[in-house]
């Protein structure tokens, strides 16, 4: 998920270079200081003001556009602010966490944990980023537009309506509330900048041969991995970097393991092995649940793995192989020594029947060991070898699938790309409610400080 604005730059890095285009109000800098790690806004005025209402145009009414409307609006009440959409506004929301919409995760308060859920991002947010809107700020902005949420055990948290509607009424409700407008069936085709500064926009509607031309002063580019916003940046100078799909399955070409479908791992350890990285990447190798589909392995712990491996899955023509270790809690000594107690305990019991409580494993999956370990269906206990013992433990701590192809979740809607992140956000986290919060947080930013912008335009007509 990528947002990006021309009149307001967010510059990540570790020098105090800055980013900036001329506009009406002169050049507009997001500077970024490596000591403090903080962002600070500063505004050049170059030319005379109109006494005109200024106009904020925000391309695309998803998570971010809304919510940086409704910020900016907020801020500054004089201020024209328009959402451009080309669908369905909050679209996504509509559909994200099954329908029930995750909001944010609850269970990130610090920081630097927050922000190494965001594959692409993880350095930059450790900065000023959360501390100025973060999960808890944005909990807080839903209870008090009256939104009940809940937290679930894993951190997820949710309206208790269980209903995105619920999310989606209020957004809605606010940006009318402040009097923002909204305009569906329609795509911003071209930007550019005048020489007097203002942004000139040619909107399009999608149906029916319709061109209007419009002058902004402020632009939010908001569109996700929408090829309308990437090519909107191209247009205003900024490089692009290819986006490949980020969260999906992987395929697994294993007829025995898709016999297994609908089967659940409360907790593993599953390593990617690519032929094209040669280098040890600690962030490929995740821990936690894991689902066995028809076509493969899915689950949150392999969605974080093609997550953090995007990039790297995609050179490789999502070819490679994983190596899952099914009881990662345990040493593989000591499940050694768990065997060979179940076998002297249990020698009479047949090996395909009978298996050790403590490895946690359904006798589905228990049964896929035994057959993949090629041991006879009825053998006994009792004949089974020491060396089919340190096999099976091996096989367990070391379960190596071939990955053939990726498989599509929820539409791929988080891709990894757009604009650099030494230009602008592009960013894209796990699962869990980390995308909506880094949806939230930008909007948040962009329509604070654009809304502070037009606020100080305002007074300063008023003083002129």
């Amino acid at each position: 998920m990528s947002f990006h604005l021309a009149r307001f730059f967010l510059q990540f890095g570790i020098s105090s270079r800055t980013a900036s285009i001329n506009s009406s109000s002169g050049y507009y800098h997001l500077l970024f200081n490596p000591n403090k790690r903080k962002f600070t806004a500063t505004a050049i005025p170059t030319a005379q003001k109109s006494s005109k209402e200024e106009l904020l145009v925000v391309v695309g009414g998803g998570a971010a556009g809304v919510y940086g409307a409704i910020r900016a609006k907020t801020l500054a009440p004089n201020l024209d602010v328009l959402v451009v959409e080309k669908g369905n506004p909050l679209s996504k929301v509509k559909i994200s966490g099954g329908g029930r919409c995750n909001v944010t995760n609850g269970h990130c308060s610090d920081i630097k944990i927050l922000a190494e859920q965001y594959p692409r991002g993880h350095r930059e947010f450790k900065g000023s980023f959360f501390d100025m809107h973060g999960p808890a700020d944005t909990m807080s902005w839903f209870t008090d537009h009256g939104v009940a949420l809940k937290i679930e055990e894993d951190g997820r948290v949710f309206p208790t309506s269980n209903s995105s509607s619920s999310v989606i009424d209020c957004l809605l409700s606010e940006a009318k509330h402040r009097g923002v407008s909204l305009q569906t069936r329609k795509v911003v085709s071209s930007a550019s900048v005048e020489a007097g500064g203002k942004f000139l926009l040619k909107l399009e509607k999608r149906t029916v041969s319709f061109v209007e031309n419009v002058k902004a002063d402020y632009l939010l580019i908001a569109s996700g991995s929408s090829q309308q916003g990437h090519s909107l940046a191209a247009q205003l100078g900024h490089s692009i970097v290819e986006p490949v799909p980020s969260l999906f399955t992987f395929k697994i070409a294993d007829s025995g393991l898709a016999e297994l479908s609908g089967v659940t791992f409360p907790k593993v350890e599953v390593k990617l092995k690519l032929e094209n990285i040669l280098r040890n990447t600690p962030h490929l190798t995740q821990v936690g649940p894991m689902l066995v589909t028809h076509w493969g392995l899915s689950g949150p712990v392999i969605l974080r793995l093609s997550a953090w491996g995007a990039r790297d899955l995609f050179s490789s023509g999502y070819k490679g192989t994983l190596i899952v270790d099914f009881v990662p809690d345990l040493h593989i000594e000591d499940m050694k020594s768990i065997l060979n107690r179940h076998k002297h305990k249990y020698a009479k019991q047949k090996a395909l029947n009978s298996w050790p409580l403590g490895f946690s494993l359904t006798k589905r999956f228990w049964k896929y060991i035994v057959d993949r370990e090629g041991l006879i269906g009825d053998a006994l206990w009792a004949s089974i070898s020491n060396n089919s013992i340190v096999s099976i433990a091996h096989l367990l701590k070391h379960c190596a699938f071939e990955i053939t192809g990726k498989g599509q979740y929820k539409d791929e809607f988080v891709t990894a790309g757009g604009v650099p992140l030494s230009e602008v956000l592009n960013v894209d986290g796990v699962t869990g409610g980390f995308n909506f919060q880094n949806a939230w947080s930008g909007g948040y930013i962009a329509g604070t400080s654009i809304g502070e912008l037009a606020a100080e335009a305002t007074l300063e007509e008023g003083i002129l």
